[in-house]
């Protein structure tokens, strides 16, 4: 049965839909961009703002609807309820095989990785990387490692794509970086590229970056490193071979007895010596803060506070409210109401350029970008 299946535009949703629409041209299916349900099918990927926004649309659709993204994939049972299917997980290899079940009647059997408001099978195996295209004719991201084995409380990572990272080969990934001027990357952790997560291996790093031959911006947004990971041989890489003169890192709390509660893996020490190495290196530190987590107290917010201060010397600042994601450790806390003194001195340094973010509503980090 002809079908035309179709795409949800949603701002925050732009590189899923590049490396979706790849997946699907590889099975010979076009999902073309709309800006309302059509028919036949429409695909709609959501986060824990989008959902809200976008449920009224896909319960009123006279379309088939299909729901993706990280809160579907949380919440697959609530989002079943009103739209026709959810892919829950990975979407590569799920959603082409949804598709020519809903476009092939006589196939009764639903892929495993999708949810109804009736049945649930969990898919049973990871996307292999390389066997999907990172995006085709509609250019995005390049996503060159899935996962993470840290596990952060409020991090919605490991619980999507697993605690253990994958890496796109360096083959496929140069492929792809050559064929664009500017070459950005998806990742948990640009610095983990070809590891285990835990411990780098920068000879992989240094292959993969000597074969670029497009302009390459490494562990700036729209990815980041890890503050335990930078040292002097990664310093000393970027300034060899990448075009990006800021560095993009995770510090979100200046108090070691909260990282250890969120179960960060690095210290606040880590934090400020990789301050002072970028510094050093003449590259500017961008470190994402997380203000109102539920596990601090109002001296925890302090030693954030006096930490972020320091920083703003040689660097930028990215923070925003916490905000409970389904699916992690801190799902269902409450946000801890950030101090007056906080809130004074963010402002401020927002002010003089220092500061991006918004530390008094939590879902505008979901439609904004820090320092590039």
């Amino acid at each position: 049965m002809l079908m035309k299946t179709c795409w949800r535009n949603i701002a925050a949703a732009g590189n899923s839909y590049a490396a979706l629409r790849a997946a699907c041209r590889l099975e010979g299916i076009l999902l073309e961009p709309v800006g309302a349900p059509s028919t036949d099918i429409t695909c709609y990927s959501l986060n824990s703002v989008t959902a809200r926004k976008y449920e009224p649309e896909i319960r009123g659709a006279a379309c088939i609807t299909i729901a993706g993204g990280p809160y579907a994939s949380a919440c697959y049972r609530e989002v079943a309820a009103y739209a026709d299917y959810v892919v829950v997980g990975e979407g590569e290899h799920t959603l082409p095989a949804l598709l020519h079940h809903i476009m092939e009647p006589e196939n009764t059997n639903l892929p495993s990785g999708v949810a109804t408001s009736e049945t649930f099978q969990p898919c049973d195996s990871s996307v292999f990387l390389d066997a999907y295209p990172p995006f085709g004719e509609v250019k995005g991201y390049i996503e060159c490692s899935r996962g993470c084995p840290f596990h952060c409380g409020y991090c919605q990572t490991p619980s999507l794509f697993g605690g253990s990272m994958r890496h796109r080969s360096i083959d496929s990934i140069v492929a792809y970086a050559n064929r664009v001027r500017d070459a950005r990357f998806v990742t948990p952790n640009a610095f983990a590229y070809g590891s285990d997560g835990r411990s780098p291996r920068f000879e992989k790093i240094r292959k993969l970056l000597n074969s670029i031959t497009s302009n390459i911006y490494f562990g700036t947004f729209p990815s980041e490193v890890r503050p335990e990971f930078i040292c002097r041989e990664a310093l000393e890489m970027l300034e060899k071979y990448c075009r990006n003169t800021k560095l993009h890192f995770g510090a979100q709390s200046g108090s070691d007895r909260v990282l250890t509660l969120l179960h960060r893996g690095h210290s606040v020490s880590d934090v400020v010596s990789a301050v002072e190495l970028c510094h050093a290196h003449g590259i500017t530190p961008v470190v994402d803060f997380i203000l109102g987590l539920p596990v601090e107290d109002e001296e925890d917010q302090r030693k954030t506070l006096d930490l972020i201060r320091w920083i703003s010397k040689y660097g930028h600042i990215h923070a925003h409210q916490f905000l409970p994601l389904p699916g992690t450790a801190l799902s269902g806390t409450v946000p801890r109401p950030i101090i007056r003194e906080v809130q004074q001195v963010l402002g401020n340094l927002a002010l003089r350029g220092k500061v991006t973010g918004s530390w008094s509503d939590p879902e505008i980090r979901f439609f904004t970008t820090p320092f590039e």
